[in-house]
């Protein structure tokens, strides 16, 4: 059995960087924790492959396509592949997301700017 600690894996190094530390690496998924401090974001991109993000902790404000939603923890909002896609803390505290990418992209993410 393999136990992984969200909070002592070490920080990835990503096009956002935030802080990030991938959990979880196969070919059938993959799956990153991601803290936002208050004012952090991630830079909007599109990944070729669904992807989901559960609320840990705090407030998030979630972009899918061109809606933005608050989204409060003990939530899941669904991602399809190919559209533009957002997460920022514009709460007053930290926010803790599991992203989910299924299955783990081959090709990078594109940025939109």
């Amino acid at each position: 059995m393999k136990i992984i600690s969200a909070r002592t894996e070490k920080i990835v190094d990503t096009p956002h960087k935030l802080e990030v530390r991938k959990l979880y690496d196969q070919d059938s998924a993959q799956v990153m924790h991601i803290t936002l401090q208050v004012g952090e974001a991630l830079k909007p991109h599109i990944t070729p492959v669904d992807v989901f993000f559960y609320i840990l902790e705090g407030v998030v404000d979630v972009l899918v396509g061109n809606e933005t939603v608050s989204v409060a923890q003990d939530h899941l909002v669904e991602s399809p592949k190919d559209i533009i896609h957002c997460l920022s803390n514009n709460s007053n505290s930290v926010a803790r997301i599991l992203v989910v990418k299924a299955p783990k992209p081959a090709t990078l993410a594109k940025f939109v700017h």
